[in-house]
């Protein structure tokens, strides 16, 4: 059963986040907004002093702690409040308020970065030696200090922090127009019950047994996309021209290396991905020939790939039963992060269910201040138990880096952000596995196991790539037009889903419908985040305590050091291409048990 809200104020309170943990009220917020604004003029005070002493350095240091807690505070809750109805104008306007508050702080403080710039590193050395208190920002001085030819001068760097704003305006109006003013007709069944088609019920839909309505629901929803394609490729082109002039003002020699410099990960980690995905494509064609022949098509469909392939075995799958297996499967982490969980799951971090206007899918806030916010829209099946799991795991990496790192290395970078989200998922699945020596159980699990290694592995490949592309077309003076966008769109999922799958023409505008097309080279890392975690949740079930204990400093390492650093504390190196690999051969085993068990 779909559970859905037709109004926000339908929802029961249980089941909606208690955003009062971080404002009693809108009028609260709104005095901590008039107060940070004001803050804004207060900051350039520091201007001039950051190099005179090293107890100047830590009291700006120490302010700018401060205030960035505070900010995001501000933020968290105008964005969980607008994401709770995105129609509702209130709440567009406290994140509107909460941007362009963060924008003028950000800009007040444009000086700090070329003032610790310029200070020579023998005075900063001696800084440490004189003010032992500033060791705790050692790592984040390093962070900034290395990026030195890219960074400008001090009224160029103001002039780029007053931009950010403006730069957010792709993401912006594609979100909104995604998640307000982009509806769908209902879609009838067989029996001639109309069902809402919305972009949180799509994929639900798309699992339904019967062909001809999967048909009809997937050409809905393409149809009606297609109807703004030219504005949605719009939006996609604008995004990558800010990304660009980010990328030139800094003078780096393409986006993708200003938004990986930034996060510290080779180039080379991304490439490798894509080229070792695609020297295993003969396993994603081995998984498609096998939906194929489970299904008993004759063709097999881009609107096929959802469907269960053992379909009789799904059950459903209530809240209260998700958070129970849950909390059960990821019991080997540990009663400390069981009791985690149970805190999370009885004091409303969490907004479970679809409403009317609320943004669709699912995240964690990365913000852990007094403690994470997770968004759901829970759907009482197995795929939305692995949400709960996987973002649970996210809001639990964000409590433990809070808790145990400094506010300057407490917020992790993207690149192992999918980490502990995906170990809860391998874990959940391990789990599930291991309760059950049912033939079509078994069965049923596999393929849910195999549909994440292809949404996961391939999928995110595939669209890392298609970013790539994007990013190369940008730069190379070409509009990213609607037309271009599809036909290399299709280009890839053909190369990806290969000769016995019927890559369906609608499915060229699936690039439309993909919110992480506007986070600056964000996907891979769910590739190479689910290899990684296939590498730690193994290792956890193989050697127990002392593989729970790295993955646990893991957890709480923030970004005390770079992320290829950070995941070789829970033993997986990936500035190799070897964890793709790995995670790539299994995927060829679960084929080999799925082909027996069917």
């Amino acid at each position: 059963m779909a559970v859905s809200y037709a109004s926000r104020k339908d929802v029961p309170e249980e089941f909606t986040w208690n955003l009062e943990d971080l404002f009693p009220s809108v009028s609260a917020w709104t005095a901590e907004y008039e107060s940070l604004k004001a803050l804004s003029s207060e900051i350039p005070g520091f201007k001039g002093t950051l190099g005179r002493s090293g107890e100047d350095l830590l009291r700006w240091l120490r302010a700018e702690d401060e205030t960035g807690v505070r900010v995001e505070k501000l933020y968290g809750y105008a964005s969980c409040y607008a994401d709770t109805d995105v129609g509702d104008s209130l709440g567009q306007d406290l994140r509107g308020k909460a941007m362009g508050a963060a924008v003028a702080l950000q800009s007040a403080a444009s000086f700090a970065v070329p003032e610790i710039m310029a200070i020579p590193d023998e005075t900063l050395d001696r800084f440490y030696a004189e003010v032992p208190e500033l060791e705790v920002y050692r790592r984040s001085l390093y962070r900034i200090r290395r990026r030195r030819e890219h960074i400008l001068s001090p009224e160029e760097e103001k002039l780029l922090a007053a931009a950010g704003e403006m730069a957010d305006a792709p993401d912006t109006i594609a979100g909104v127009f995604r998640n307000a003013d982009l509806t769908f007709p209902p879609v009838a069944d067989s029996a001639g019950r109309e069902h809402p088609l919305t972009n949180g019920t799509f994929t639900v839909l798309l699992e339904s047994p019967d062909a001809a309505f999967r048909k009809k629901v997937f050409e809905t929803y393409y149809d009606r996309i297609g109807e703004f394609r030219n504005t949605a490729a719009a939006a996609l082109d604008a995004q990558f021209k800010q990304l660009r002039f980010f990328a030139d003002a800094r003078r780096y020699p393409s986006t993708r290396a200003a938004a990986l410099d930034a996060t510290e990960v080779p180039e080379a980690v991304y490439d490798n991905l894509i080229d070792a995905v695609h020297g295993n494509m003969d396993k994603m064609y081995r998984y498609v020939s096998l939906r194929k022949r489970l299904l008993g098509v004759d063709e097999l469909h881009m609107y096929d790939v959802y469907t269960p392939i053992v379909a009789d075995a799904a059950e459903e799958i209530s809240y209260e039963e998700a958070k129970a297996t849950v909390l059960e499967a990821l019991s080997v982490l540990g009663k400390d992060y069981t009791d985690l969980l149970r805190e999370g799951f009885d004091n409303r971090w969490i907004d479970v269910y679809e409403n009317t206007g609320k943004r669709s899918g699912a995240y964690s806030s990365g913000a852990a201040r007094p403690h994470p916010y997770v968004l759901l829209n829970h759907k009482d099946n197995l795929d939305t138990m692995f949400t709960l799991a996987h973002e649970m795991g996210h809001a639990l990496h964000s409590w433990h880096s809070c808790r145990y790192q400094p506010v300057c290395t407490s917020d992790y970078v993207i690149f192992v952000a999918e980490v502990a989200s995906t170990c809860n998922e391998v874990l959940l699945m391990r789990h599930l596995l291991g309760k059950t020596s049912d033939k079509k159980q078994r069965a049923y699990l596999i393929n849910h196991f195999l549909d994440q290694f292809k949404g996961t592995l391939y999928r995110q490949t595939m669209f890392a790539e298609f970013e790539r592309e994007m990013g190369r077309m940008s730069e190379a003076g070409e509009a990213l037009t609607a037309d271009i966008l599809c036909e290399k769109y299709l280009e890839l999922n053909r190369l990806y889903f290969g000769p016995d799958m019927i890559s369906d023409d609608r499915i060229a505008l699936e690039w439309a419908r993909i919110p992480h097309f506007f986070y600056n080279y964000y996907v891979f890392q769910y590739a190479t985040g689910f290899s990684a975690a296939v590498a730690i949740a193994d290792r956890i079930l193989a050697e127990g305590e002392s593989a729970v204990r790295d993955y646990k400093k893991f957890l709480s390492s923030g970004s005390s050091t770079d992320p290829i650093g950070l995941l070789k504390i829970a033993g997986v190196d990936m500035g190799s291409p070897a964890p793709v690999n790995d995670a790539l051969r299994l995927f060829g085993e679960l084929i080999d048990e799925m082909e027996k068990l069917c």
